[in-house]
């Protein structure tokens, strides 16, 4: 990630997420340096698992392959001037929790020989930390001030995104899939309805917006 971040243009769609990934990626690892997850190496591996997806859709889309459909909404609009960075960290976060991390739990349970269900405090303690990250991630990459921010259609758009709801829901698309183990052409189903549906959300938090009108002074 670091990498990546020191070739990609910082305006570039793609490069705001990855830097914003890589601050979680920080704090992960600072939770398990100092042994805040019960499970140290089912965390590593979660980490490491759920890393990887998003790794490979980058490298896939430097070798012209095609990203699957939750993180293509991304990759067409990552140079779109009326996109703002908190959109595209977003949608980038939406891709990845909404489809990589239910996939990445079943990497890990398939990798340590386990259920989800042993690995759902290592699951919660990624969650909580990432959900504590959402604020300052808003914070940081809004524009303007708090009294402009309440008529900025911004503020409307990404208030029907939640990342505590696509944590949960993520959760349960884990288990759905660990549970279809056994049907594999109804996991493939259910795994590119997961991916369409993710890329949907995507597409509708990269609306091109406006920027807000300039503020103006009241003299009493």
């Amino acid at each position: 990630m670091r990498a990546l971040d020191a070739t990609l243009d910082p305006r570039d769609g793609v490069a705001v997420f990855n830097r914003v990934y890589l601050t979680v990626t920080q704090a992960v690892d600072r939770h398990v340096d100092t042994g805040r997850f019960a499970d140290r190496c089912a965390a590593i591996t979660l980490s490491v698992r759920f890393a990887q997806r998003y790794l490979t859709v980058v490298e896939g889309v430097a070798d012209e392959r095609p990203p699957p459909a939750c993180w293509r909404p991304l990759f067409q609009f990552r140079r779109h001037p009326g996109v703002r960075p908190v959109q595209f960290a977003l949608a980038g976060i939406n891709a990845h929790i909404g489809h990589d991390l239910a996939l990445a739990v079943v990497d890990t349970c398939r990798t340590l020989g386990c259920a989800p269900a042993e690995l759902e405090d290592e699951f919660d303690t990624v969650g909580d930390l990432l959900v504590s990250l959402e604020e300052r991630i808003r914070e940081d990459l809004m524009p303007g001030p708090d009294l402009l921010q309440i008529a900025d259609p911004l503020t409307h758009l990404l208030g029907s995104w939640s990342l505590e709801r696509a944590r949960d829901a993520a959760w349960t698309a884990a288990r759905a899939l660990w549970a279809l183990s056994e049907l594999p052409d109804v996991a493939t189903e259910f795994t590119e309805r997961l991916d369409t549906a993710v890329g949907f959300a995507g597409r509708m938090l990269l609306t091109p917006l406006p920027e807000p009108p300039p503020a103006r002074c009241r003299f009493s």
